[in-house]
């Protein structure tokens, strides 16, 4: 945990720095990412929220993603964790969305073999020197939620 203590440390450092927020969705971590960044004083300058999505009930129940949206895309895959990311974004209005999912366990899962993370980001800073954007993705939500 000392790894992820450290990498959290420096997240929310920038984040505050740059008055940004964050929502985060994951799956298998089951809430470690959040934790973390939780743990790190004054997380409440950049932390909106977030959800543990493991099951497709809890994508739909907490993310409002309906199965629709998924068509020819399947979880544990980078398109997903993209999905996941710009929808975690648009609900809680964040500067950031950052989304985790994956089999990690040693046998996997119906959907994907073991030992697979991937994780994606939706946002764009905005301001630094002279006025400098750099975007993670399109600043528009996902369709589900147009």
């Amino acid at each position: 945990m000392p790894e992820l203590e450290a990498i959290a440390g420096e997240l929310a450092s920038r984040l505050k720095a740059r008055g940004a927020t964050l929502a985060i969705a994951e799956s298998s971590a089951g809430g470690l990412i959040s934790a973390a960044l939780l743990a790190v004083p004054g997380a409440s300058a950049f932390f909106l929220g977030g959800a543990v999505v493991y099951t497709r009930q809890s994508r739909r129940v907490l993310l409002d993603i309906p199965d629709a949206a998924l068509d020819g895309m399947r979880p544990a895959t980078e398109p997903y964790a993209l999905l996941l990311a710009r929808t975690v974004r648009a609900r809680f209005g964040a500067v950031w969305g950052l989304a985790e999912t994956g089999a990690t366990g040693p046998t996997g899962n119906r959907c994907s073999n073991g030992g697979r993370r991937r994780v994606s980001r939706a946002g764009s800073w905005r301001g630094g020197r002279g006025g400098d954007r750099r975007s993670a993705c399109r600043a528009h939500p996902p369709a589900h939620l147009r």
